[in-house]
């Protein structure tokens, strides 16, 4: 066999990045071989050194997550910026644009201007969308709130049934899901098939929303303003456009572009608008109602928190007691959380996993134990802290990393404490919605429209699959068979 030569050059110092990558982007010019983003790739979020590009056909496995651009000191790897896309459709009279912005974003845009790290910016944040030109400015919490009422309906049907297999593993983190369908295909079975709060709200928007407003869903451009790099990739799912099916326009997509907070960072800063002076300004009616559950997904242990909340009533029939709100047994920066939740007659064993490193470990654990069924729900979220250490948020320096992470966290917490709605089921605009579209939660109509699948992608490491760093001999850490 003909000794393999990769395109990408001191792969012992850096993360090779394909140029077509839709989420990340690599200036060879600008790196100065730190190794930070290897770090962050092989040894967070163990997928570099965990496949061979001799075996890929020298095309990097990439799960989108962006922790190699947070990590990068040097601005050598960034996201791939779709901002001028988003000024496009801003530009075409016959567009109506319509932005939806994800729950961490509201706790670490203000950074970008001064303020300090959890700074909660919401009302600011919505102004400067309508500065920018928005039409209409929705909440992904309302998204949010959606996944759970859906997400806690499957549970309930899978502990109640015989042929669904637990736990639960959530799917609402893009990064997350691509990990699995390529590293670990066979739990695709036990991920939940609703769809991530952004990928939830987009159909609604183009189909109930369109026809409630009597708006043409074909003018309709979805915008979502995100943490995370990895939502670039995940918009571009063939699966998701269950809008352009409903009204039989196979062109419509579902989203059509995706920005991240340092994205929409800097267009702000592009169009020198004072983000500090803005008079605050709120969601559109429709989906800009959110409860607490909502609120808190974007913390490491948020979802499962939310899912929590809605679950016991639907076991119960009865609002989740205090002793669940909050759950502190999820809450904190800790990789792996554990607990232990009793509704009623049923005892679910959970955890909350943050770091794809973390998550390989413990499935790790469970297969070698055959320990899957010692739980019921896990929650996995790619990025360390959940979606607010997310790929696409402002860049902190290495030493202040969890004081930022922590003061972002205890501001989306904080934001729970001062509402009344606490719980997804709770939500009025939910129950409208329900009402009047959906029926209720795992119907044909939600099935439909709030549900998606999942497709095994280990096919693209190629012949050489279960690698370690220790058995990848592109791995600096290899280490070679000996001889007996």
């Amino acid at each position: 066999m003909p000794e393999f030569h990769s395109r990408f050059e001191k792969i012992d110092r850096r993360v090779p990045i394909d140029e077509h990558n839709c989420a990340v982007q690599f200036d060879v010019t600008k790196c100065k071989n730190c190794t930070l983003c290897r770090r962050a790739c092989a040894d967070t979020q163990t997928v570099l050194d965990y496949y061979s590009l001799s075996s890929t056909g020298d095309m990097p496995i990439c799960v989108h997550c962006g922790q190699c651009s947070s990590a990068c000191p040097f601005g050598a790897i960034v996201e791939v910026n779709d901002v001028d896309k988003v000024k496009a459709a801003l530009k075409d009279p016959e567009k109506i644009v319509i932005f939806q912005t994800a729950p961490a974003v509201r706790v670490g845009l203000g950074e970008a201007f001064g303020m300090d790290p959890g700074t909660f910016v919401e009302g600011k944040m919505v102004a400067a969308l309508r500065t920018l030109g928005a039409d209409y400015v929705f909440d992904t919490d309302f998204g949010a709130d959606l996944t759970i009422m859906e997400e806690a309906t499957e549970l309930l049907h899978r502990l109640q049934s015989e042929e669904i297999p637990i736990p639960q593993f959530t799917s609402c983190c893009p990064a997350w899901v691509e990990f699995a369908e390529t590293f670990y295909p066979d739990l695709l079975q036990h991920l939940s098939s609703t769809k991530s709060p952004i990928s939830i709200l987009s159909p609604v928007i183009k189909t109930y929303f369109a026809q409630q407003k009597n708006i043409d869903p074909k003018k309709i451009v979805n915008v979502c303003v995100t943490p995370c790099t990895a939502k670039k990739a995940e918009i571009r799912r063939p699966e998701l456009s269950a809008s352009g099916l409903f009204w039989d326009e196979p062109e419509i997509r579902d989203t059509d572009i995706c920005i991240t907070t340092r994205e929409l960072a800097q267009w702000i800063q592009d169009e020198n608008i004072d983000f500090a002076s803005l008079e605050d300004s709120k969601f559109d009616k429709a989906f800009g109602e959110a409860s607490g559950g909502g609120r808190i997904f974007g913390n490491s242990g948020g979802v499962m928190e939310a899912a929590i909340r809605t679950a016991y009533h639907m076991f119960t029939g009865r609002p989740a007691p205090k002793d669940f709100i909050p759950f502190e047994p999820v809450r904190g920066l800790q990789g792996v959380k554990k607990a232990t939740v009793i509704f009623g007659h049923f005892v679910l064993h959970v955890a909350a996993i943050s770091g794809l490193g973390n998550a390989r470990a413990f499935i790790d654990d469970l297969i070698k134990n055959d320990a899957f069924e010692d739980y019921s729900f896990i929650e996995v979220m790619a990025c360390p802290g959940g979606c607010i250490g997310g790929g696409g948020q402002p860049k902190v320096k290495l030493p202040q990393v969890k004081k930022v992470q922590e003061a972002r966290t205890a501001s989306i917490y904080k934001s729970d404490e001062e509402t009344d709605i606490k719980a997804s089921w709770q939500n009025p605009e939910i129950e409208t919605l329900y009402e009047a579209f959906l029926d209720e939660p795992l119907s044909e109509m939600a099935e439909f429209t709030l549900h998606t699948y999942f497709s095994d992608k280990s096919d693209q490491l190629g012949r050489m699959k279960n690698l370690t760093p220790q058995t990848n001999p592109m791995s600096p850490k290899y280490k070679p068979p000996t001889e007996e």
